[in-house]
This record gives C-alpha cells, sequence and structure tokens, in this order.
C-alpha cells in the first residue's frame, strides 16, 4: 500500500505530465545537498577584488555588495506588493516592515564605513575608484521607482511645473538624481551619468512602465477607503517613508561627510557630483507618499536632521 506522501507525489507529477519514478531515481542517484553548496559559498566569497593594497578596501568592497543583496531582498518584497491583484492591509504592512527591517539594517550597518575604516586609506585608495559613484546602484534606483509615483522623484526645482502626464524619457531627463552629474544649464552630462544612462536607461524606463501604476503608493491608493486608514498600515507606509529618505539618506550623508570633509573643505565625489545638495533630504525632500504626511511636515522634511 502506497503511503500518503507517495500518493501526494504521484498527484503532483502526473498533474504536469511527468513519470514519478524518473524523479525518484533521480533522488536516489543524487548527492545530499551541503550548505556551502545551496549558498554558492564558494562563487560568492571569490567576488572581491581590490584595486590596491590598503586593507580597508577589503571592507568598503564587501559593505558595498552586502548593500546590493539586500536591495534585491527589498525588491524581491516590493515584487509581491506590485504583481498581487488584491492587496489587503494585513500583507501590504507585513511587507512594509519587512522592507524597512532592511533598511534598518542598513542604516545602523554604516557604522562599519564610518567608525570602521581607516580615514587616510580611504582617501588613498578612493581615488582609484574614479569616476565610480553610489548613485550608480541601478537596484537601488529601482526601489525608488517601485515605491512612488515618477512625479514623486522628480527634482524638486521642476516638480511643480513638469506635465504630470510627460513622456517617460522626459521625466527620466528631470529625475532628482540627475543633479549628481548633469549641468541643467547647459545640458552637459557627466561621464559618470553617461555610462550609467548606457548600461541601465533602457532598462529603467521598461521597469518604470510596470511600476508607475504597480508601485507602492500607487498599490496603497487602490485600497478601499477603509484599508487606507488602517492605523497599522499607514504607520508602516510612514515608517519605511522616513526611513528610506531621511535615516538611510542621513547616514550616507553623514559617512560621505566624515571622509569627504577635509581640512573645513568638502571634497568633491569620485564621480563629481554635487552630493551635498543631492543626497540631503531638506533640498529635494524625496517622499514617497506625500499625502500621508502633514504641510508641516513636509515643510521640515529632514531639517531637523
Amino acid at each position: 500500500m502506497k503511503s500518503k506522501i507517495e500518493n501526494q507525489l504521484k498527484r503532483k507529477y502526473e498533474a504536469i505530465d511527468q513519470d514519478l519514478e524518473g524523479y525518484l531515481e533521480g533522488l536516489l542517484n543524487s548527492k545530499p545537498l551541503n550548505y556551502w553548496d545551496y549558498i554558492q559559498t564558494d562563487a560568492l566569497l571569490n567576488l572581491q577584488v581590490q584595486r590596491t593594497v590598503f586593507k580597508d578596501e577589503m571592507v568598503f568592497i564587501m559593505y558595498h555588495q552586502i548593500n546590493e543583496l539586500l536591495f534585491k531582498m527589498i525588491l524581491w518584497e516590493i515584487n509581491q506588493v506590485a504583481k498581487t491583484d488584491e492587496v489587503d492591509a494585513i500583507l501590504f504592512t507585513s511587507k512594509l516592515m519587512r522592507i524597512s527591517r532592511y533598511f534598518d539594517m542598513l542604516t545602523s550597518s554604516f557604522s562599519i564605513m564610518k567608525d570602521g575604516m581607516d580615514v587616510d586609506d580611504y582617501n588613498k585608495f578612493r581615488t582609484t575608484l574614479t569616476p565610480a559613484s553610489g548613485f550608480q546602484s541601478a537596484q537601488y534606483r529601482k526601489i525608488e521607482f517601485a515605491s512612488t509615483e515618477l512625479i514623486n522623484l522628480i527634482d524638486k526645482r521642476f516638480r511643480d511645473t513638469i506635465d504630470r502626464n510627460s513622456s517617460y524619457e522626459n521625466a527620466f531627463e528631470h529625475l532628482y538624481w540627475q543633479a549628481a552629474g548633469k549641468d541643467y544649464k547647459t545640458g552637459k552630462k557627466s561621464y559618470t551619468l553617461t555610462v550609467f544612462e548606457e548600461r541601465y536607461k533602457d532598462e529603467f524606463i521598461r521597469f518604470t512602465k510596470f511600476y508607475q501604476t504597480n508601485n507602492l503608493y500607487s498599490k496603497f491608493k487602490e485600497l478601499p477607503k477603509e484599508a487606507r486608514a488602517n492605523k497599522d498600515l499607514v504607520d508602516a507606509m510612514r515608517h519605511y517613508d522616513y526611513t528610506v529618505n531621511i535615516k538611510w539618506v542621513m547616514a550616507h550623508y553623514n559617512t560621505a561627510n566624515h571622509y569627504l570633509k577635509i581640512g573645513g573643505k568638502t571634497v568633491e565625489a569620485t564621480g563629481g557630483s554635487e552630493w551635498v545638495k543631492y543626497m540631503h533630504p531638506k533640498y529635494q525632500k524625496r517622499i514617497f507618499f506625500p499625502e500621508l504626511w502633514t504641510i508641516q511636515e513636509i515643510e521640515n522634511w529632514g531639517i531637523d536632521i
């Protein structure tokens, strides 16, 4: 007599027109799974390649690789909300708090760089990183696109006047992070921004075409009125917005300030960006969910940090 598990397996593979015996034979001949094979430890630990002999460069590389893995986790969670047709307040809140915990980890982890790397060493090996820049993190840009409507990512100088029905191409040219590598008076772009766009612009535009109506803010606004008033969900939305656009940004800003202010003068970032005004939230007022904040809160966004 077949066991319950055997019957379940038989039904599973019959449903996809597969022969259970073939799978069982494969299982019989396969090796047991090891941790190092499952996690791909050897491959992961061989992804760090230094450009200099300074030991803290290894810390710098691994730290940013960890960030990118966390960005991937965040996008994984957002994607589940975006592709769920009927999201309820409980699922939405749960996913937002997961994402916020990832950003809490990102925020607290800046002490690894700010307090854990030698300033002199950093300012020596950083010159070999030119013209690379942190704003070239494509995954972080995707997190922004997937979190809110494009209008909320437009440079503050143009946000009130740009046509909300503007083409993706035009909106892209006015995104806030363009200020990190573009002279708006002449239209000239830095090499750092130019190569970033060559690599990712088409991909970003395809990505935003889906997320313009499936981002977290849009999904929230589609919820029934009762769900939009759910205190736990609103608190989770505000927590995520504040964590990403003030706490994490300011942790990044303060770390950059620690390394790039030498002798009372601000040193140019490796990508050549005017990083102070580009990064500080009080200048750009990047807010994912503006309707969840009061006028006074928006006016004071990032000022008291």
